[in-house]
């Protein structure tokens, strides 16, 4: 069992957060209060221009964040200040672009000497994962792959090849809050489960405490990424207590699902 999968021991919670919205000060905050409030694991975006997965809250987020000023290795020097303050699993969120340009091996070596464990590609199809597989093994880099509800096939080929956890969307389309989510993912995740017995976590679209209790019953684990972007949003600087209010509430709600 690795580092990521130990996060799973329990029910966990998974907060999104895009780096350097609204500023690399705030985001350093609000990593660590997000893992003092029960975050297990969280999710870092590195912000682009083009993020094809994602909605429009979080694509406003990647232009406020590189509006900041942003870069890669300006969230690399942050990663390793939050881990001087807290040893909470960490995961990049990016796409396979700034991941190119900034070399693969070069980015798996820095992103593992600041502290990070995992690594989500969205827009790298699962087939395509030796162009980062490589890289990612040769650092102890933890690569996640995303299952959308769609082919069972596929769903099963994920799974046997998954080390960290299986990323289950439980909503085609992009990332944002939904009011309803309809796909099975109590199915999806016994599909994962018959192929091999990995952590399963669910995410795109989940925002109630309510929502959360009813996914976490269903899988290991949850992922909420534009409801936390929303707030920061709101709040701005001020976003921090308003958002660990929200991160215990719905580590509570997941807990509740045990």
């Amino acid at each position: 069992m690795n580092r990521v999968q130990e996060v799973f021991q329990n029910k966990a919670f998974i907060p999104f957060v895009t780096a350097g919205d609204p500023n690399l000060d705030v985001t350093e905050r609000l990593i660590v209060a997000m893992a003092e409030a029960g975050a297990d694991l969280i999710e870092i975006g590195i912000p682009f221009s083009d993020p094809v997965a994602e909605g429009i809250v979080i694509q406003e987020a990647d232009q406020r964040a590189l509006a900041a000023g942003t870069t890669t290795d300006k969230i690399f020097d942050m990663v390793k200040r939050v881990r001087t303050k807290t040893d909470v699993p960490l995961a990049f969120m990016t796409y396979i672009n700034p991941v190119f340009v900034y070399g693969a091996d070069r980015f798996m070596e820095h992103a593992v000497e600041a502290g990070v464990d995992a690594l989500i590609v969205p827009d790298m199809p699962f087939e395509e994962r030796e162009e980062l597989l490589p890289a990612c093994k040769a650092h102890g880099m933890t690569l996640i792959y995303l299952a959308a509800p769609t082919s069972s096939q596929r769903v099963k080929a994920i799974a046997r090849e998954t080390e960290g956890f299986v990323y289950c969307v439980s909503s085609l389309g992009v990332t944002g809050v939904r009011s309803e989510i309809t796909t099975d993912v109590g199915a999806m995740v016994k599909m994962v489960k018959e192929a091999n017995n990995v952590p399963c976590a669910v995410g795109f679209g989940i925002s109630t405490p309510d929502q959360a209790r009813r996914m976490a019953a269903a899988a290991d684990g949850v992922i909420v990424g534009s409801a936390i972007v929303k707030l920061v949003a709101k709040y701005g600087e001020d976003c921090v207590e308003p958002i660990s209010r929200y991160v215990r509430e719905m580590k509570a709600a997941v807990i509740e699902a045990e």
